[in-house]
């Protein structure tokens, strides 16, 4: 919450991107020596524990019956907190659908997940309620909402279901405590090792052995964990029903000792979920700031596009500090970024999209949420969302493709926006289909329209034809032949300058972005013709130029390069 969903103590991230790895070193040697000193005195106290033997002799028939219950409860209760709960927006993002707001937002909603979990660790010493079937049903369709639906319903539903996992916490615990810990807990994280990387495959690229086994079968992942979780709750159930198997029911002095610890800890839980609310409330008063476009008096609206591989550098640490001054330099109204979804354990359940939103002031749609397979495309906005699409191209071979097609409300205008990733190289019937899919939804469209994607091909090839002649559109720059896997084109728009700036160590693509005049309200667009006779930026005045930063060398590795400077057109 405090971090933008970053963790400051992981590996990927240092000084510079807001990392607290000294921190986090001396809290783990703490933590270390306060472990080692605990457990010297618990090895003390368990010479005069008169229970010992009943309980060893209790786990003598857990061991040899229960263990593979307890192993695949705790590789799917892992999983689970995993892919869903270690942040506080996956939840909302994976709810997302787009404008008019279709869910809540992790602002300040994202305060709820942290609420529901700590409710369900409070009730987590009712075991004959969190083990029982009753409740794993409810968590199994509460599972099947979130897989399938969007919204609200679906965030509730992911509500309950934080609750029941968490409540389930002690029960399974407790019963991988009763059982030999080698094979069980080797099992428990073989488990859950091949839970991960189903979830990977999902969303696998064509390439990838063995991709068309899951990919786009979530449901069947979710499927598979509440199967196992069942086995989980159903064997610590059983080891309930064995009273001396189960030595915290028994009102010892030992049990009263940890009943006051454990009250002790569901208050810090709460004072911190308190924390986490006014850390929301407070991240509010800027997630509420109206943004503002950068030339209103010029009627400008400058859009770019950039691929940016998950926010991970090319030394792999994370790069939205880098990204966010980039973008910052640059001044787009609008940005579209692909291969944006980091909402997956791969990528490290982050959302990136928060920190440059609320920073740079931008509104923020974070594109398909992760269960609908694809591998992201996300756009900021100075100006209102009236409405935005999440659109699936067609993908009969390969991986999903992703466009978000979204309606702007440009100084009075309405002006169409698609930003879109198609597929690789590998298939040209994807290609092909999904770039037809694209030209339809520009061609139908009657307002201005710009189009910023990832589309794999040469200008004037097969691809780009489907998309610049089916979409009835103008690229920006026909002259441009250095191009593969970006364009930009556009319709009903005074096309004023074109500039291609080098990628830095972000990532392994360019930025282009490209400037436009939005016509009055009223003024038709349907004889506008695209000129591109092309003039020297002093034709125009600064308000309609690209940054001079960006000249040269350019500054943090980002420059004009191709043509080593924007171009601007008559």
């Amino acid at each position: 919450m405090m971090v933008y969903s970053n963790n400051p103590f992981w590996a990927v991230m240092n000084d510079k991107n807001g990392g607290w790895n000294t921190v986090g070193v001396i809290l783990g040697a703490l933590s270390l020596v306060i472990l080692s000193i605990s457990d010297r005195k618990k090895k003390v106290d368990a010479h005069d524990d008169k229970d010992k033997l009943s309980v060893a002799a209790a786990r003598t028939g857990v061991q040899t019956k229960y263990w593979f219950h307890g192993a695949a409860g705790f590789g799917a209760w892992i999983f689970v907190i995993h892919n869903f709960f270690t942040d506080s927006s996956i939840l909302s993002r994976w709810t997302w659908d787009g404008y008019p707001s279709t869910g809540p937002a992790p602002v300040p909603w994202g305060g709820l997940v942290v609420t529901a979990l700590i409710l369900g660790f409070s009730i987590g010493r009712r075991v004959d309620l969190t083990t029982g079937m009753i409740w794993w049903a409810v968590a199994a369709v509460c599972a099947a909402i979130i897989t399938f639906v969007s919204g609200w319903m679906g965030h509730i539903a992911g509500l309950i279901f934080a609750v029941y996992i968490s409540s389930i916490t002690p029960a399974v615990l407790k019963l991988v405590s009763q059982c030999p810990p080698g094979k069980t807990l080797g099992i428990g994280f073989m488990i859950y090792n091949m839970l991960v990387l189903a979830s990977i495959y999902t969303v696998a690229y064509e390439f990838v052995p063995g991709g068309p086994l899951l990919r786009e079968r979530t449901w069947v992942v979710m499927l598979v964990t509440m199967w196992l979780l069942f086995l989980g709750v159903r064997g610590a159930r059983s080891v309930l029903e064995k009273e001396d198997a189960w030595p915290l029911k028994k009102n010892t002095a030992e049990n009263n000792e940890f009943s006051r610890q454990n009250r002790s800890g569901r208050g810090i839980m709460w004072i911190l979920g308190a924390v986490g609310w006014f850390v929301m409330f407070w991240r509010m008063t800027v997630t509420t700031k109206v943004p503002e476009p950068f030339n209103p008096k010029e009627r400008i609206i400058t859009s770019a596009i950039w691929t940016i591989h998950f926010d991970i550098d090319n030394d792999l640490w994370t790069a939205e500090q880098r990204i966010l001054e980039a973008v910052q330099d640059l001044k787009p109204d609008v940005m579209g970024f692909l291969e944006s979804d980091t909402e997956r354990i791969i990528m490290g359940n982050r959302d990136w999209t928060q920190y440059l939103g609320e920073k740079l002031g931008y509104y923020v749609d974070y594109g398909p949420s992760p269960r609908k397979h694809t591998w992201g495309c996300a756009m900021l906005s100075k100006f209102p969302i009236k409405k935005s699409e999440h659109l699936l191209l067609p993908s009969p071979a390969g991986e999903l493709a992703c466009a978000i097609y979204a309606t702007l409300d440009v100084h009075g205008r309405d002006v169409d926006v698609i930003i879109s990733h198609n597929g690789q190289e590998e298939n040209l019937l994807d290609r092909q289909l999904q770039t037809t899919k694209l030209a339809e939804v520009i061609s139908a469209s009657k307002n201005p329209f710009i189009f910023t994607g990832y589309v794999v091909t040469k200008p004037f090839g097969e691809i780009y034809n489907i998309l610049i002649d089916g979409g009835k559109i103008n690229d920006v720059d026909p002259t441009d032949h250095d191009r593969w896997c970006q364009y930009i084109a556009y319709k009903g728009l005074k096309r004023v300058a074109y500039a291609r700036i080098s990628r830095g160590t972000i990532t392994d693509t360019e930025i282009q972005a490209a400037k436009f005049v939005v016509p009055e309200p009223g003024v038709a667009i349907s004889d506008w013709k695209p000129s591109y006779d092309r003039v020297e930026e002093s034709h125009y005045s600064p308000a309609y130029h690209f940054p001079a930063i960006f000249r040269g060398s350019g500054v943090r590795g980002h420059y004009y390069h191709v043509f080593d400077e924007p171009r601007y057109y008559n």
